[in-house]
């Protein structure tokens, strides 16, 4: 066995057996919320019925409705939910601008790219996000390097640690592909075991394990000038089929809440939700079977008087003794039950669905209604307040999610040419840093709050300026206004650049002053005029 390979796989086997707990409540977690997941410590088979095991399914209505909510929300197809943003955005020109919503359009048809499958993989991340707390997704070139391609990845198959920095640095995955499939990924670079296995079983599978660490870590054959280092294992063969330098770790794992001393994630919506979900189950099961008592109540018979089985369905017959004595007593009659308990258990558990829709957020995912008749204060307040509720949800996904997807998105296509020659890149640009914003319910509620704001400086400026009208020079409206188009996501090219508008003012300036000139001058020559009549008057009176 390679020696590399032999120290790579034990790594991973201590990360993958300090993780083995953890997956006993990821299996708990998935049974009760995402049972199309549960196989963390069991195996399915195709066509197992997945939640053959429950009684209530509205934790796992609850779990599909966040989960369907995050990409909905955060990354909605109808419109442009993302946008590169300079870091330093006020030293940054109009053509700067202009640039950056161009190539956030190139960028946004290379991830919708049918071949890229960047839907199917946020949807699965989606809903382990909801679910788990952190998904595993990779964003790299197809095999043929003319398209993006992302994948998720099981959770269970996928160890990670931390650097010194706090963000994960290395990553173990466990593969298991078919001898076909290693053949068309890696060639001739295969184990002479799999070459063999392709005329035998081409469709046997192989364990693989895909690692990155940082490239100091690695002691392979190269130098490597990267920051990390991808290799390819054939954990079966012992062989290493590929290493390559990478500059950017391929793997964006996004997490929710973390705790100190664990690289791992939580969701806080199954952490809160999970004793609810086992509590529903059970209520579930005795209201089921007192319901069914009531229906069908348990029969009370005289035992030497009922000569045929007890059928209680519609139109069945129980024969009885002929000579009973009815007097005694009815030969069969059902036993009297308290129902009172019923509407009290369907009361509990309501108030267990409420719960559980309040642990996974469903009453906070949507804006406040705002009625016609609310002042600019009340709407105010109620932005705020949604902006309180909001932010645990959505900020930790707009940037370690969303954030990370597009960053490294952009990292692949800048190296792949997409975006054009780097002379391309306005001078403005070079040097800086480019963020992303999105476009989502708290961004339109931040944006929607500078706009009143605005307003409400608008109505304070009108009111002092009858005290003192020097009060309107206070507030520099081009860039105010600027400033809130922006914010509520106007185009670059909808307005004009600082030095066109710039010019424009200069402009409007002249003719204004020209027309003040002309006006002045007209003055005068009228005022010369009447002089000139006055002085032909004079004479003439003399």
């Amino acid at each position: 066995m390679d020696s590399r390979a032999q120290e790579l796989i034990r790594q991973g086997d201590s990360l993958f057996g300090k993780k083995s707990s953890l997956l006993s409540l990821w299996q708990e977690i998935a049974d009760n919320f995402y049972p199309e997941r549960a196989d963390f410590t069991a195996s399915r088979s195709l066509g197992s019925e997945f939640a053959d095991h429950l009684t209530n399914s509205y934790p796992l209505l609850a779990r599909r409705d966040l989960g369907n909510s995050i990409g909905s929300i955060l990354r909605p197809n109808s419109k442009e939910w993302m946008k590169m943003w300079p870091a330093r955005a006020e030293e940054v020109d109009h053509e700067s601008r202009g640039w950056l919503e161009w190539a956030t359009g190139v960028q946004r048809r290379a991830m919708y790219d049918r071949v890229a499958q960047f839907t199917r993989a946020t949807k699965e991340g989606d809903h382990d996000f909801a679910a788990f707390g952190q998904c595993v997704i990779t964003v790299e070139l197809n095999k043929a390097g003319d398209a993006l391609l992302y994948r998720c990845w099981h959770l269970r198959d996928v160890a990670w640690c931390e650097g010194v920095d706090g963000a994960i640095d290395t990553v173990h995955r466990k593969w298991r592909p078919t001898a076909r499939t290693l053949m068309q990924v890696f060639g001739n670079r295969v184990a002479q075991k799999v070459k063999e296995a392709i005329t035998k079983d081409p469709y046997c599978e192989i364990n693989c394990r895909h690692v990155v660490i940082p490239s100091d870590e690695y002691q392979g054959e190269k130098q490597w000038r990267t920051k990390y280092v991808s290799i390819y294992i054939d954990v079966d063969n012992g062989h290493v089929m590929e290493e390559t330098g990478v500059r950017t770790m391929p793997y964006v794992i996004p997490r929710w809440q973390t705790v100190s001393g664990s690289q791992y994630a939580y969701s806080p919506a199954t952490v809160c939700a999970l004793p609810d979900a086992r509590l529903i189950q059970s209520m579930t099961r005795v209201l089921l079977e007192a319901g069914e008592k009531a229906v069908t109540p348990p029969m009370l018979a005289v035992q030497e008087a009922i000569r045929s089985d007890i059928s209680v369905f519609a139109g069945g017959i129980t024969w009885v003794d002929a000579e009973y004595d009815e007097r005694l007593g009815e030969v069969l009659r059902p036993i009297t039950q308290d129902k009172s308990g019923l509407p009290a258990g369907m009361e509990m558990q309501e108030g267990i669905r409420q719960m559980i829709a309040e642990a996974f957020y469903l009453n906070k995912l949507s804006l406040p209604m705002m009625a016609g008749d609310m002042t600019a204060f009340e709407v105010g307040q109620r932005v705020q307040e949604y902006i309180r509720q909001a932010m645990p949800i959505f900020e930790p996904m707009e940037a370690d999610y969303n954030g990370a997807l597009c960053e490294r998105t952009f990292d692949v296509l800048m190296h792949a040419g997409a975006f054009g020659p780097p002379d391309n890149i306005p001078e403005g640009l070079r040097g800086q840093d480019i963020e992303f914003r999105f476009e989502s319910p708290l961004r339109e509620a931040i944006g929607r709050q500078k706009g009143q704001l605005f307003l409400e400086a608008k109505s304070m400026l009108a009111a002092a300026v009858d005290l003192d009208a020097s009060v309107a020079g206070m507030v520099d409206a081009i860039g105010t206004m600027r400033d809130v188009l922006e914010g509520i996501g106007v185009p670059a090219k909808w307005m004009r650049s600082e030095e066109e508008v710039q010019a424009i003012a200069e402009q409007n300036a002249q003719k204004q002053q020209a027309q003040e000139m002309l006006a002045t001058m007209g003055q005068g020559a009228e005022v010369a005029e009447q002089l000139g009549r006055a002085g032909q008057q004079a004479g003439a009176m003399i």
